[in-house]
């Protein structure tokens, strides 16, 4: 769609490092190492928002809470709201959200609502190598069950903290822009196009940037930087 902050993503690990997640929703709060320990996914909407701006030092009136724009999160929305906090809403890309929440000076200090499962446990690779945390709780339809239950889910109610849905300690993260948002997005000149990645590996502790510019191998082509 053109849309911002579009990104290709892969998240790796050992075996086992990463939760197989089914294919349902999930209910997802994302905040940065600041506010690890300070949220409930069971607590009320105001309750979670102070936590946040006092870790923050901050007042509530000044959060920033990303929000996929649904009309399932019409509730969420109206919560926020009341309570005082600033709202972004965003058409796709709860992954990128959760990402942005957990970077200090990204101007984001919470995602909220409910996205697809995957990339929940996507995100919490990410947050195991920054170091933020993704409380998700499953939420399914009554057909969706006894699929969920064959996948080896038993307690459809658990809270999934990061370190259960990503709990591997070779965890890779590498992330790509497609459009531009927290990444660059993807650049195009006449022999080639030119790229931003993000790796982040758990073992290492790093974090880093590669630019990278792809040619077309033809015996004349040109580098445009």
């Amino acid at each position: 769609t053109g849309a911002a902050n579009s990104i290709t993503v892969l998240a790796a690990s050992e075996r086992g490092g990463l939760l197989h997640a089914p294919d349902c929703y999930m209910e997802k709060l994302v905040v940065g190492p600041s506010c690890k320990g300070a949220v409930d996914l069971d607590a009320p909407v105001q309750d979670n928002l102070r936590a946040i701006a006092k870790r923050l030092a901050r007042d509530v009136h000044d959060l920033v809470v990303i929000v996929l724009d649904r009309p399932r999160h019409e509730k969420l929305i109206g919560d926020i709201r009341k309570a005082g906090a600033r709202i972004r809403l965003i058409g796709d890309g709860d992954l990128s959200a959760g990402i942005s929440a957990a970077v200090l000076g990204s101007g984001v200090h919470a995602v909220m609502g409910t996205g697809g499962a995957p990339e929940g446990v996507i995100t919490a690779a990410a947050m195991r190598c920054l170091n933020g945390e993704i409380l998700a709780r499953l939420v399914y339809r009554d057909d969706q069950v006894e699929r969920i239950q064959a996948m080896g889910v038993r307690d459809l109610k658990k809270i999934y903290r990061s370190e259960d849905l990503a709990p591997g300690k070779n965890i890779v993260f590498a992330a790509t822009g497609v459009t531009d948002g927290f990444l660059r997005g993807v650049r195009f000149f006449g022999e080639g196009i030119r790229t931003l990645s993000l790796v982040m590996t758990k073992a290492s502790g790093k974090v880093r940037f590669v630019d990278s510019i792809h040619v077309n191998p033809q015996p004349d082509f040109k580098v445009r930087f």
